[in-house]
């Protein structure tokens, strides 16, 4: 009684900074399932600094099972304090939303490595080094041109295994794709960019698979780790191949880890049955790359949204011009995508478009106009008329 008790206060004393209900509810789940750890994630959650503990929450919310069981308070504080200190006291910082910052910069793993408490010592390392880059752009490639030569890390096949820690690629000098990409997000993270882990299980003409890194500069960017092409980011050796991913052939798609749970797990080709790395498919974004647009012709995209839920859902999608030809179709993207990963298409600019949405029995039907590239058009359920039944 007395631990219900302690708990419930404990949720509650957090409400004024934590609005969301459900991961109140998933914070209750995760101290149950935490077993004897359960008093050192307790005290992370009563020790952390009021105005970080929507961050902690969010962490203990999201954590796996492995990470609940063993992971200490002072690991969990330690990490929390310094990560909202990079967030605020970098230049870019102020273009990092909160929910970026949770979901990228917070966590203190990128996949199911080994947990090492890399955060501290890379941002000792790191953050002079970037002192001077205006933007999360610069700032990583400076990173990527110079921490591998740091540690006298190198790509090889040999490496112990593929899935290493970051003080595992030091200790062994070696990595491959998937070691120097972790290596490199946690560089990022320490210093307040928000990086993520990408990669796909199989490129689409069965050469093998790949893993490499985005970062949030106002949008997600690519570089390959160990592969810098300079002081730029969106260049590598295998943009071709990414342009040719198949997004609804899961051997083919290309993912990015989500440390929030979302519908799809990340495909972890060294251990298959690991279904707690959570992803987003984030291939439209990759085969787009290479299109280049004829003057006159914008990018505008859609998405259906759910307002109670904020959730994004996959709805049949017509587009026709004002004749009622029709242009394009094709599935407003759900949670199972990337949050800006949006149904695109090219239009003319200053044109009007009749827009339908099919979903669930139910139909709307809106006339947009091609403004500017770039412009996401949200469309609401609340908006959708059920579809009369024919006799």
């Amino acid at each position: 009684m007395y631990r219900l008790l302690a708990l419930t206060l404990l949720l509650f004393s957090m409400t004024s900074v934590v609005p969301a209900a459900d991961d109140r509810t998933r914070v209750s789940a995760a101290l149950q399932r935490a077993g004897k750890n359960r008093p050192q994630i307790e005290r992370a959650l009563k020790e952390c600094a009021e105005d970080q503990r929507e961050g902690m929450q969010f962490l203990v919310a999201y954590m796996p099972q492995r990470d609940l069981q063993t992971l200490s308070a002072k690991f969990l504080l330690d990490n929390v304090e310094l990560s909202y200190q990079t967030w605020r006291e970098s230049v870019w910082g102020r273009h990092v939303s909160r929910d970026i910052f949770f979901n990228y910069v917070l966590p203190y793993c990128s996949i199911n490595e080994r947990r090492d408490n890399w955060r501290k010592d890379f941002h000792t390392r790191f953050h002079k080094r970037v002192q001077a880059a205006q933007t999360a752009s610069q700032a990583t490639a400076i990173l990527n041109r110079t921490i591998f030569g740091d540690f006298n890390v190198r790509f090889s096949t040999k490496r112990p295994k593929a899935d290493q820690s970051p003080y595992e690629t030091i200790s062994a000098g070696m990595a491959s794709c998937t070691g120097l990409s972790v290596l490199l997000i946690d560089a990022c993270r320490a210093v307040g960019i928000p990086a993520r882990f990408v990669g796909t299980p199989r490129w689409s003409d069965n050469s093998g698979n790949h893993s490499w890194v985005e970062i949030w500069d106002r949008g997600w960017h690519f570089t390959g780790a160990a592969e810098p092409a300079g002081e730029h980011l969106d260049r590598a050796w295998f943009t071709g191949r990414a342009a040719t991913a198949k997004r609804d052939q899961p051997l083919h798609a290309i993912y990015a880890v989500s440390y929030k749970q979302t519908p799809l797990s990340f495909p972890l080709v060294w251990d298959t049955a690991i279904d707690y790395v959570y992803a987003v498919n984030v291939s439209d974004r990759y085969t787009q790359q290479s299109k280049q647009l004829p003057a006159g012709i914008v990018r505008v995209a859609f998405r259906l949204v759910d307002e109670k839920t904020s959730q994004r859902l996959a709805a049949d999608f017509t587009l026709r011009d004002v004749s009622g030809k029709p242009l394009f179709k094709g599935t407003t993207k759900d949670e199972r995508f990337d949050p800006n990963d949006h149904l695109t298409f090219p239009l003319k600019q200053g044109e009007s478009y009749d827009v339908e949405l099919n979903w669930s029995g139910h139909r709307l039907s809106k006339r947009i106009l091609a403004t500017k590239e770039g412009v996401v058009h949200t469309l609401h359920r609340r908006d959708l008329q059920p579809i009369p039944k024919t006799p």
